[in-house]
């Protein structure tokens, strides 16, 4: 083969494994956007007390879909589009992210972080739509922070992992604050109209995500500090949580709702996002 041959191929390989990446990315977005927007609309029927026991979390967003005509067909297609979305932090860590600063060993290891994370959702969703029943998110906290709590030094290890979720929602929260995520749309060509709101939406629903992850972090550490795995709370409890403060159900539904804004910025994401 020549010389040029050779760099054909090469970026032929390249160019189609680029493209790859780009429909795991894609896919793994539209379906983190629609696990929020389904999760938020719960939690606002929560808050206006017409959830009718449902779960505002992971499990009460599948249960919805599979209420649905075809569900069963929608939750293997959840289920395969975290698949996606965990080889694409995957890739992410092996061959870099997109962006300047994509190789830095930093990135590499959350890239790490974030397929572990999406690879363990993924497989309790396909386990759900194989038909291995579902548990609330709130006992499945409770569970996995009683047996940690029993470990010699358990205490400070659910402790530590608490303050890394909380940390991680607070880092969260000021990333949308400040818009870093515009580094990774690719929106040049777009109206100004259109790129303002996406980043409402981006700046919103990160906020609203930041405070559910600092808030379920906060109440793992209270398990650790109390030893009571029951003060652990998932996803849904965390939410009705924050109807129990004193801004009442109002503070839920404005959490709630910037959840589904940023499920709708996911959307945004799997259009715009540079991979």
């Amino acid at each position: 083969m020549t010389a040029g041959g050779a760099v054909r191929e090469g970026v032929e390989t390249a160019s189609s494994g680029g493209k790859a990446r780009g429909v795991l990315a894609r896919c793994g977005l539209v379906t983190r956007g629609l696990l929020y927007v389904l999760i938020g609309v719960l939690a606002v029927r929560v808050a206006f007390g017409v959830n009718g026991g449902g779960e505002a979390d992971r499990t009460g967003a599948l249960q919805e879909l599979a209420e649905k005509p075809f569900g069963g067909v929608l939750v293997w297609a959840v289920g395969i589009g975290l698949v996606c979305m965990a080889l694409w932090r995957l890739s992410e860590a092996a061959l870099g992210a997109a962006g300047p600063d994509g190789d830095k060993p930093g990135k590499r290891l959350a890239a790490v972080a974030r397929a572990v994370f999406y690879g363990v959702v993924a497989f309790s969703v396909l386990s759900f739509a194989a038909g291995g029943g579902a548990r609330s998110g709130d006992e499945q906290s409770r569970d996995v922070t009683a047996r940690a709590l029993d470990v010699p030094g358990g205490p400070w290890w659910v402790a530590a992992a608490g303050a890394g979720i909380a940390i991680g929602g607070v880092v969260i929260a000021v990333q949308a604050a400040r818009r870093t995520f515009r580094k990774h749309l690719a929106m040049e060509r777009q109206p100004q109209e259109v790129r303002t709101a996406v980043e409402i939406l981006g700046a919103v629903g990160g906020l609203a995500r930041g405070a559910v992850f600092a808030a379920a972090g906060a109440f793992a550490v209270h398990a650790a500090l109390s030893y009571d795995p029951a003060k652990a709370k998932g996803v849904d409890g965390t939410l009705r949580a924050f109807a129990q403060t004193p801004a009442g159900p109002w503070l839920l539904m404005v959490v709630a709702a910037g959840l589904v804004l940023f499920g709708l910025f996911s959307w945004a994401m799997a259009c715009w996002r540079r991979v």
